[in-house]
C-alpha cells in the first residue's frame, strides 16, 4: 500500500475518532467547542481524499496544505478541550493526541516534499527551455 493511501485511510479513521469525541462532548452538554473540533477534525480527511482528484501538482499541494492546517487546528481544539477538563477522560487514552501528532507530521512532510518536487519540476522546465534557446 502506498503512503498516500495510508494517510487517506488514517485520516478517515481519525475522523471516526473525532465523531466519537464529539458525541462524548455533546453528552457533557458542550456544544460550541465540540462543533469546532468536529468540523476541523473531519475536514483533514476530506481534504486528503479530495487531493486524490487534484487537477495539477499545485492543486494537490494546496489540498494537502489545507489538510495540514486543519490538523493543526484540530490539535489546538483537542488540547483546549483536554486542559479545560471537557475531554480529559476521553483524551487520557492518548489515542487522539498521538494520532493527531502523527498526522500533522505526515502531512507536513507531504507538503514539504510536494513543494520541493514542484520547484524542481519548474527548474527542470526552465533548464529545458534555456537549452533549447542555446542550441
Amino acid at each position: 500500500m502506498n503512503d498516500f493511501k495510508k494517510i487517506d485511510e488514517r485520516t478517515f479513521d481519525f475522523a471516526l475518532l473525532i465523531i466519537e469525541a464529539y458525541k462524548f462532548l455533546i453528552k457533557k452538554k458542550e456544544f460550541v467547542l465540540s462543533k469546532q473540533l468536529l468540523e476541523s477534525g473531519t475536514s483533514i480527511g476530506s481534504n486528503v481524499h479530495e487531493a486524490q482528484a487534484a487537477q495539477s501538482k499545485k492543486d494537490f499541494m494546496s489540498k494537502m496544505a489545507i489538510a495540514s492546517k486543519e490538523a493543526r487546528e484540530t490539535d489546538y481544539w483537542l488540547r483546549l478541550l483536554n486542559k479545560s477538563g471537557y475531554l480529559f477522560d476521553f483524551y487520557k487514552k492518548g489515542e487522539l493526541s498521538e494520532e493527531i501528532t502523527a498526522i500533522m507530521n505526515i502531512l507536513t512532510k507531504i507538503v514539504k516534499t510536494s513543494k520541493k518536487n514542484l520547484e524542481n519540476s519548474k527548474l527542470k522546465s526552465q533548464n529545458i527551455a534555456l537549452n533549447t534557446l542555446v542550441q
